[in-house]
């Protein structure tokens, strides 16, 4: 059985896209270690305390369902940049909030940046990744989002103070790091080899596939991918076409199982 070795650039590149994913899940958790001393800051009510903590989902769902065609037109690696640049306004803007009505816009924005992260880190990895372990350096993204929220608990626990109520300041500036992290790291990565073909970028493309591919999987991986944004231009869809009766059922199924993921409360 041939055992297939990760290239030291190609995990490095999946790492840095996938820091995303720990902003996600770091912004996903801190929240919770910082109601106490917002309530008390506040003195807020149990309706303020539910936007602050909710309209985050308000964010992600605007920014999950724009961040699909923009990527498409900007590329994976621009839209990641600009989504490193959300996290990082919305760090700052969450830590030195004047007030509760600037940190609700802030939790929005940040949860944008979180809708975004969910839909472009995950293709940005796949389509940068070699065919044989594909998968595997998807599953980082998910790996990175559970090391967020474990970040984001120990962050609450060790900046606690119970004699300082701004200690949700430095709780959100946390976020700070890896949001840079995620800016700056990107500037050095590359675009998908993918998304440079199918805007015509066939040498730029190749030459990207030919570092992260493995080398006798070039040639098949490049008929591929043409093949596929071949038949994708030639064949348009609707968004229709998920609501024909073949296709009822799986939706339901789908949509059922992310819905009751969430409604159980977890």
């Amino acid at each position: 059985m041939k055992v297939t070795k990760v290239r030291p650039n190609v995990l490095m590149i999946s790492i840095v896209a996938a820091t995303g994913g720990l902003l996600f899940g770091f912004d996903t958790g801190v929240i919770s270690g910082a109601l106490p001393f917002l309530k008390q800051y506040w003195q807020l009510n149990d309706a303020s305390i539910e936007w602050i903590t909710t309209t985050v989902l308000l964010g992600a769902v605007a920014g999950a369902v724009s961040s699909g065609r923009l990527s498409d037109i900007i590329g994976r690696r621009k839209m990641i940049i600009i989504n490193a640049v959300i996290f990082t306004v919305g760090a700052i803007g969450c830590a030195f909030a004047p007030n509760p009505t600037i940190l609700i816009l802030m939790r929005i924005l940040i949860g944008i940046a979180i809708g975004i992260t969910s839909y472009v880190v995950p293709m940005y990895i796949a389509e940068i990744s070699p065919t044989r372990i594909r998968g595997a350096l998807v599953t980082l993204n998910q790996l990175m989002i559970t090391i967020g929220i474990l970040a984001s608990y120990i962050t609450d626990y060790v900046l606690s103070d119970d004699n300082n109520n701004e200690s949700w300041r430095w709780m959100f500036l946390v976020g700070l790091v890896p949001s840079l992290i995620l800016l700056i790291g990107m500037f050095f990565l590359p675009e998908t080899p993918r998304w440079l073909i199918s805007k015509h970028h066939l040498d730029e493309g190749i030459k990207v596939l030919q570092k992260v591919e493995d080398p006798d999987m070039v040639d098949q991986t490049l008929a591929n991918i043409k093949n596929e944004v071949k038949q994708e231009a030639e064949n348009k869809t609707r968004v229709t076409e998920i609501f024909k009766p073949w296709l009822r059922a799986p939706l339901i199924i789908t949509v059922g199982i992310f819905f009751f993921q969430q409604f159980s409360g977890v």
